[in-house]
Parts: C-alpha cells; structure tokens; sequence
C-alpha cells in the first residue's frame, strides 16, 4: 500500500509563515512528480505547486515569490514553505504524487489533506 502522510498545517496570521510536509510510504519502484494543491470552501482544487523528480518547479502564480516547494528523494518527501501568507490563502492543502506503485504502474496519489487558516 502506497501512502502519503502531511504535517504542517496551522493557524497563523498574515504575514507568517509555515511549513508543509508530506511523506511517501509504502511498498512502491520510484516517485516521478510531486507537488501540493489546495482547496478553498466553495472553490475548486487547483494546483499550488508541483516538482519533477529532477526538480523542475512550477507554480500557481498568486504564490510566486511567497513559496517555494523542495523535496528530498532519499525520503521521498515533499515541502512546501509559505511565507507572507495572506488570508486568501486559507485552504485545506492535499499533497500529490506520481508513484510506480509494486505492480509497476504510475498511479497518481493524494494525501488526506491539512487545513491552513491565515487569520488575525
């Protein structure tokens, strides 16, 4: 089974900061992309962020410049560190993965979500 495990979420105010992380685990060959998306109530998931495994980055344009998404393939594990958030950036934040799953098949793969809240 292929799992993927995110902390990091929280309340903070505008202007702050936090950290995301999400872990692959699991008997799978190889991770190919990683990345975050978020979703807001009443809004659609869209795509934050996302890294190849040769770290090319991509990234949603309202966060240029605010986040930057790294990842560490010894731990197959992805951050995403945002900074001068804004309360428009509230959202439940799902990590993503291409993994090569043990039947050798690239399955696309979803954490359980970590709810960020940017408020005074």
């Amino acid at each position: 089974q292929v799992q993927l495990v995110e902390s990091g979420g929280g309340l903070v105010q505008p202007g702050g900061s936090l950290r995301l992380s999400c872990a692959a685990s699991g008997n799978f060959f190889g991770v190919s992309t990683m990345g975050w998306y978020r979703q807001a109530p009443g809004k659609q998931r869209g795509l934050v962020a996302t890294i190849t495994d040769s770290g090319g980055t991509n990234y949603l344009d309202s966060v240029k410049g605010r986040f930057t998404i790294s990842r560490d393939n010894a731990k197959n594990t992805v951050y995403l560190q945002m900074n001068s958030l804004k309360p428009e950036d509230t959202a439940v934040y799902y990590c993503y993965a291409n993994i090569r799953n043990k039947v050798a098949a690239w399955t696309d793969y979803w954490g359980q979500g970590t709810q960020v809240t940017v408020s005074s």
